[in-house]
């Protein structure tokens, strides 16, 4: 089952992320490529997959819309058990990836099967809706979570995310001025692409090892 994903990263990395594309764009987009390449970069091992959706997108003519993030979730646990058992797991995702995971995170938190829970760019609301919110089952998540989120995201901005109702658990990295790609404009905000993936990365890094102490002290 090694062929549905794209890994990087060393083997014998101590924790792999698994990631699950965007609602729009395949697991070889260029922002998943460059950042499974910063956190690879980092000392992870990250796998991406895709939902089946996008992947008869490569073989049909017709694009297939995406289905409701709900129906999915047999999916993405589908692929945890594919990955087999690393020796740490986070999963997460870009955009609807990470909402479909911090669907089924705080079961497999429980069950020890996951340390956390990384959402690259999440989508707390639809674009120009931000009436229509996509955060209740945040407010009680129990996974240690980290969300990176660029600071004039359409689907949630910092202005916007200041007000919603989130668990404790949940952290959130805020990129200058990028968008939903995480993407800076560098005339205005002086960071670059690059720049942005380099904090994120090593943020993530720091993060995960924080879920290690936890861990090993038993809190």
């Amino acid at each position: 089952m090694q062929d549905r994903f794209l890994f990087d990263g060393s083997d014998d990395a101590p924790v792999t992320i698994l990631l699950a594309h965007g609602a729009g764009a395949p697991m070889d987009s260029a922002s998943m490529t460059a950042t499974a390449n910063a956190l690879a970069e980092a000392g992870f091992r990250v796998a991406r997959f895709e939902f089946a959706y996008m992947a008869a997108r490569r073989t049909s003519a017709g694009r297939k819309p995406p289905p409701r993030a709900e129906t999915l979730k047999p999916e993405y646990v589908d692929a945890i058990a594919a990955l087999g058992k690393p020796q740490r797991l986070i999963i997460g995702g870009k955009s609807m990836g990470g909402r479909v995971a911090s669907m089924i995170a705080d079961e497999l938190h429980a069950a020890g099967a996951i340390s956390g829970l990384l959402c690259l760019g999440y989508p707390f609301h639809p674009p120009a809706k931000p009436h229509q919110l996509r955060t209740k089952h945040l407010a009680g998540l129990m996974t240690p979570t980290l969300i990176c989120q660029g600071t004039r995201d359409e689907f949630g901005t910092r202005e916007e995310v200041a007000g919603y109702d989130l668990s404790d658990k949940i952290e959130i990295l805020w990129l200058e001025d990028g968008d939903h790609d995480l993407k800076p404009r560098k005339n205005i905000s002086g960071f670059s692409a690059a720049d942005h993936l380099t904090t994120l990365a090593a943020t993530v890094a720091g993060w995960a090892e924080s879920l290690k102490r936890e861990v090993v002290s038993g809190d």
